[in-house]
């Protein structure tokens, strides 16, 4: 079952078996961060007819700016979609004057509403094939408006790990069109989470990927960004998840040594709060802390984990341990449609569980092979 699937996560992602997947663990592109080359890119938004039978699909007509005043948006619906107005005044990207189609890469859109329904489509495809009980994870990050290049600067880049070798694959140096003041942030990953609830998705925790050594920033009117987001949805209301735990600080654990108000010989809250379960004192319990550990927090200190190939952004392994063990069963399948360099897969074989990737970049699935390599021989071994 492990294995890399080379091409576009949409298409690929129609080729799995409904309900065969039991979570998803990704980080897809940031929105106006990076340039991965033409390679990476493809064609969304088609008509339906056309994706289901290219051969008689639009021939495409591709023009880089659209203007506003052009006759085909008067006449046909498609053209009417609030995203495509936005992006009327940029060359960043192509549209098909025909049937309304983009040509680009993910993350490269000229608005950070296309670039977010781009990705709500990919996991309305992922929704698909996950089961019932299926989760999903997906970290993401921001974006400030009007900045050259959107993202991050030389110093926050050093903080993320991000090294690059292939000049193909840059920063971008353009930014696309972003309909919020510049130097503000665009919202992306809130935006993102709405439009995905909004979709049917059951959003359970907004986790805060803290990185304590975090690079200093060079910008000098904001405070260092020294954290990203990490959203926890839920097919379903009910779901598979194996409670993880933390260890707890030593003032929790002398409040139970203690009980609740310090009193030693009272094992609850005095007063109107006293319907709390009045157990938690028990001296059981004072062990199972001390032992076992709290129930894990939703702020999780993770450093960056560098990493040495062509591949920029690699989030490291202990990002992915947590949730591939809360939300996936011992031979259990882990499905990442943004694989890049493979990180997602190495952690499920270190957990005794399955992957698949899907990975456009040809590049990248090269790298992952390698990184997989020893990983995916010890599994035959056992």
């Amino acid at each position: 079952m492990n294995k890399i699937i080379c091409g576009d996560a949409i298409k690929k992602l129609k080729e799995l078996e409904s309900k065969s997947i039991n979570m998803c663990m990704t980080s897809p592109p940031y929105w106006a961060l990076r340039d991965y080359g033409s390679t990476v890119e493809i064609i969304w938004d088609e008509p339906p007819q056309e994706r289901n039978d290219p051969a008689t699909g639009c021939p495409h007509f591709w023009k880089e700016k659209i203007k506003k005043e052009t006759k085909l948006q008067a006449g046909n619906p498609e053209f009417q979609r609030p995203w495509r107005e936005e992006a009327s005044n940029t060359s960043s990207s192509q549209f098909c004057f025909l049937c309304g189609a983009w040509k680009g890469q993910l993350g490269l859109e000229p608005t950070f509403d296309l670039y977010i329904k781009h990705l709500c489509d990919i996991f309305d495809a992922v929704k698909r094939v996950l089961r019932d009980d299926g989760t999903c994870w997906i970290n993401i990050g921001d974006t400030y408006g009007g900045l050259k290049g959107g993202g991050p600067d030389k110093l926050e880049r050093e903080k993320r790990g991000i090294q690059w070798k292939d000049k193909s694959e840059k920063f971008i140096t353009r930014p696309p069109k972003a309909n919020v003041p510049d130097k503000s942030l665009c919202m992306i990953p809130f935006r993102f989470a709405i439009e995905m609830v909004n979709r049917g998705w059951i959003l359970r925790n907004t986790i805060i990927w803290y990185k304590r050594n975090c690079m200093p920033s060079s910008v000098k009117d904001r405070f260092t960004v020294d954290f990203e987001y990490l959203f926890f949805f839920s097919k379903k209301k009910n779901y598979y998840f194996k409670t993880q735990y933390e260890k707890a600080s030593e003032v929790s654990i002398e409040r139970y040594k203690y009980g609740w108000d310090g009193n030693i010989d009272r094992d609850y809250i005095s007063g109107p709060q006293n319907h709390l379960n009045k157990h938690l004192g028990k001296e059981e319990n004072r062990q199972k802390l001390i032992e076992q550990g709290r129930n894990k927090r939703t702020v999780w200190t993770i450093n960056p984990q560098p990493f040495s190939e062509a591949h920029f952004a690699v989030y490291p392994e202990e990002l992915c341990e947590t949730p591939i063990k809360a939300g996936c069963p011992k031979g259990g399948i882990v499905l990442d449609p943004f694989f890049g360099s493979g990180t997602t897969g190495i952690v499920a074989l270190k957990q005794n569980k399955k992957f698949i990737g899907i990975e456009l970049n040809k590049e990248y699935i090269e790298i992952a092979d390698k990184r997989l390599k020893p990983f995916l021989e010890q599994t035959k071994l056992k």
